[in-house]
């Protein structure tokens, strides 16, 4: 029977992707790390500030894993929760884990503590690029209801593979922010169909920003982070890998910087019917789009 990815929390995530029973948590709940922020500002603490991490396996391989918890303040980072995750990735290097398994819903750094948040997730970039120039590969999963947004959007991107459902979203900018920095005229973001067809995973994965897309199903997550993490052959941070992903990055903005509804890029990427494509299934949509796709040339 499939559970739903998005409608699980975070522990019932990293619990349904890992191997049965392997999972042993460290710093829980029960330890009551929490922000030092929080409280001074009158604001609800969470006793794992809002971040599950720990150790298991995953298809027999030793893993480190961590799932942000969308429930408390949006899955948002602040000084703990991003010690946490750095923590966790230095500790797949002394291990010389076989990877480490991101589960990412979040919508940024937290508001409330803004300056520790910013510098935390630019130790956690600093750490997924330590993780990768170790041999270890860094799968990120995303698929929970607030997303993948801000400094955690470009952790994402710094992972080897990124893995999607069509209800998931990756972005660096939320809609809502977009719209109060330059008005509802430049994004709507009341408007549903328009946010998941910029942001959502059909989008990221036709461009290529997500390697996989999956249907809403922890047991597909599953299958694939086991795929992704026997696929990838060469770990290794190179120079040559970063230098494709900005040649990457270079000719989309050369061949789309005009397009103004991602469904003009669907067009030009030779996406028969453009408007069909939300109402495809994931498999049929991976079917159809393998060939359209773009893709890094290392």
């Amino acid at each position: 029977m499939s559970a739903s990815y998005l409608e699980a929390t975070a522990r019932e995530r990293i619990l349904a992707v890992l191997d049965a029973g392997s999972f042993k948590e460290l710093l829980p709940p029960a330890q009551r790390v929490v922000s030092p922020h929080l409280g001074q500002l009158d604001a609800p603490v969470s006793f794992d500030d809002g971040v599950i991490i720990g150790e298991g396996l995953l298809g027999g391989r030793a893993v480190m894993a961590a799932a942000q918890e969308g429930g408390f303040m949006g899955g948002a980072v602040g000084e703990v929760h991003g010690a946490k995750l750095v923590g966790l990735l230095k500790r797949a290097i002394a291990k010389q884990a076989a990877g480490v398994v991101l589960l990412l819903e979040t919508g940024g750094v937290r508001l409330h503590e803004a300056n520790a948040g910013l510098i935390a997730v630019s130790e956690v970039m600093r750490a997924v690029l330590e993780a990768r120039a170790a041999g270890i590969p860094v799968i990120v999963l995303v698929g929970g209801a607030n997303g993948c947004f801000g400094g955690m959007g470009i952790v994402a991107r710094c992972a080897n593979t990124v893995i999607m459902s069509e209800e998931g979203r990756l972005a660096m900018s939320g809609p809502e922010v977009i719209e109060t920095a330059n008005g509802v005229e430049e994004f709507d973001s009341r408007d549903r169909a328009l946010v998941w067809r910029t942001t959502g995973g059909k989008h990221r994965y036709l461009i290529g920003d997500c390697q996989q897309l999956v249907s809403d199903d922890t047991e597909a997550f599953r299958t694939a982070a086991i795929g992704a993490l026997g696929s990838i052959a060469d770990t290794q941070l190179t120079l040559a890998s970063l230098e494709a992903e900005q040649e990457m990055l270079r000719r989309r903005i050369a061949t789309f910087g005009h397009a103004e509804d991602p469904m003009d890029i669907w067009a030009e990427l030779g996406v028969a019917r453009p408007e069909a494509v939300p109402m495809l299934e994931a498999a049929a949509f991976t079917a159809m789009a393998e060939r359209l796709r773009i893709v890094s040339k290392a």
